[in-house]
């Protein structure tokens, strides 16, 4: 099974996303923020990463480009799932290195062909 971590502080999205993903056959882990999301990455090893980017300790940005900065996680999938949904903070997430990029509210079922997509 395939295992995703979903970084994101809101704990009813969250456990939204872990639902369908988990119904759809993932593995899922999750944590509450940044920080607790990079040493998820480094401690689980996950397939793909759904990561918000307005979070304490670290926001997504930060954490994406920290992930991008460590050669065994250069390609790793990082899909942004974030209510930041402007075109220079979509561009940023691109430029950063993001996967793909979904913004907040969106369709669990969309998540989950998203995520599928990515890890083809």
């Amino acid at each position: 099974m395939p295992k995703v971590l979903i970084v994101e502080d809101d704990p009813q999205i969250a456990r939204i996303v872990q639902i369908k993903l988990t119904n759809n056959g993932f593995t899922v882990i999750h944590a509450p923020d940044g920080g607790a999301g990079l040493a998820a990455v480094r401690e689980h090893r996950p397939d793909l990463v759904l990561l918000d980017v307005m979070m304490p300790v670290m926001d997504g940005y930060q954490v994406l480009r920290s992930l991008r900065a460590e050669p065994e996680f250069a390609k790793l999938p990082v899909i942004m799932l974030t209510a930041k949904g402007q075109e220079r903070d979509i561009l940023h997430g691109f430029k950063d290195g993001a996967t793909d990029y979904v913004v907040k509210p969106f369709s669990p079922a969309e998540v989950v062909a998203r995520v599928q997509r990515a890890l083809r």
